[in-house]
C-alpha cells in the first residue's frame, strides 16, 4: 500500500492532556489522533490550541459515526463537513471502524456487521462513494464486538480479508480488538492476525481493555495495555514489517509519564523489528 505521512509512534490527543503538552512534546511523540467529530465544531481559545498543534505536528482522525455497514444511506452532508475538516487540517489518514453505529439516527455505539457476501459488497460500495467524496482513502479498522452476527456466512477473519479486498482499501489494525475478540469468541489471536491482509495494513492500534462482571472482556481504551497485547503488536511488526501505531487511551488517565512509557514501548518495538521497507 502507498505509505502515509505518519511514521513512528503516537498518542491520542485528548483535552485532558493538553496542560501535560504545554511545556512541548516529547520526542518519543511522533503524531497524534483525535476523533474528528470530537474537534470539527470547536472554535474559540481550543479551537485555536488545536490548529496550532496540527500544524506543528502530524495527525490521524480516528472516525466514530461514518457507519460505513449502516444499513441507513450515507450522510453525505456530513462527508462533506469531515472533507473539509481533514484538509483544513492537513490530516495525514482518516480511519474509521468495520461495524456501524446508525439506522434511523446516530446509537453512539458500535455494532458488528454481519458476515455475509451481501454485506461485504454493501460496505464496499459504501466505501467507493465516501472516498469519492473526501477525495481521499479511508483506512478501515478490525472492529471489538460482543454478539455474534446473526446469519453468518463466513468467519470473522474471511470478513474482514474480504471487505479490504472488495473495497480495495487501507488496513487499520488494531491488536487490542483481536485480543478482546480473541477471548470473548474463543478463537486463537496469533493465527488470526497471521491470516489477515498484511499487506494493506499502514496503521495500528495498541490500547488496554477491562473484565466485565459478567466475565466479557470490554474494549474501554481505560487501562494500560496487558503483555499479551503487546506481544501482539510485536507478532504483528515481526509478520508484516513495522507501520506508524498509536497508544490508545481514553479515560482513567494515568500520570503522564505513564503515558509516555507506554508510546516508547512501541517506538522499542518498532526499532527492534525495523523499518518497513
Amino acid at each position: 500500500m502507498k505509505p502515509f505521512n505518519i511514521n513512528g509512534a503516537g498518542l491520542g490527543l485528548r483535552r485532558e492532556l493538553l496542560p501535560a503538552l504545554e511545556s512541548g512534546v516529547p520526542d518519543s511523540i511522533q503524531f497524534f489522533e483525535v476523533s474528528p467529530e470530537n474537534w470539527m465544531d470547536v472554535g474559540g481559545k481550543l479551537g485555536k490550541i488545536f490548529r496550532r498543534y496540527t500544524e506543528q505536528h502530524s495527525f490521524v482522525a480516528h472516525g466514530l459515526s461514518l457507519s460505513i455497514g449502516g444499513p441507513a444511506p450515507l450522510d453525505i452532508a456530513f462527508l462533506r463537513r469531515m472533507k473539509a475538516f481533514l484538509n483544513d487540517h492537513h490530516f495525514a489518514l482518516y480511519t474509521e471502524h468495520l461495524s456501524f453505529c446508525s439506522d434511523d439516527g446516530h446509537h453512539y455505539d458500535l455494532y458488528p456487521i454481519p458476515f455475509t457476501e451481501e454485506a461485504v459488497r454493501h460496505v464496499a460500495e459504501r466505501m467507493r462513494v465516501a472516498q469519492d467524496i473526501l477525495e481521499r482513502p479511508i483506512a478501515l479498522e478490525n472492529a471489538s464486538y460482543y454478539v455474534k452476527p446473526p446469519l453468518a456466512e463466513m468467519d470473522e477473519l474471511a470478513f474482514i480479508n474480504a471487505v479490504l479486498t472488495e473495497a480495495d482499501c487501507p488496513f487499520h489494525l488494531d491488536v487490542n480488538n483481536i485480543y478482546v475478540n480473541s477471548l470473548n469468541h474463543n478463537y486463537d489471536a496469533a493465527g488470526f492476525l497471521k491470516g489477515l491482509c498484511g499487506e494493506r495494513i499502514v496503521y495500528g492500534h495498541v490500547a488496554g481493555h477491562d473484565l466485565d462482571k459478567s466475565g466479557m472482556i470490554i474494549d474501554t481504551h481505560g487501562q494500560a495495555a496487558c503483555d499479551p497485547v503487546w506481544e501482539l503488536l510485536a507478532l504483528a511488526y515481526q509478520t508484516f514489517g513495522v507501520f506508524p501505531s498509536l497508544l490508545e487511551r481514553d479515560f482513567n488517565m494515568p500520570p503522564f509519564a505513564d503515558l509516555l512509557r507506554e508510546v516508547e514501548h512501541i517506538a522499542d518495538l518498532q526499532h527492534r523489528f525495523g523499518e518497513r521497507s
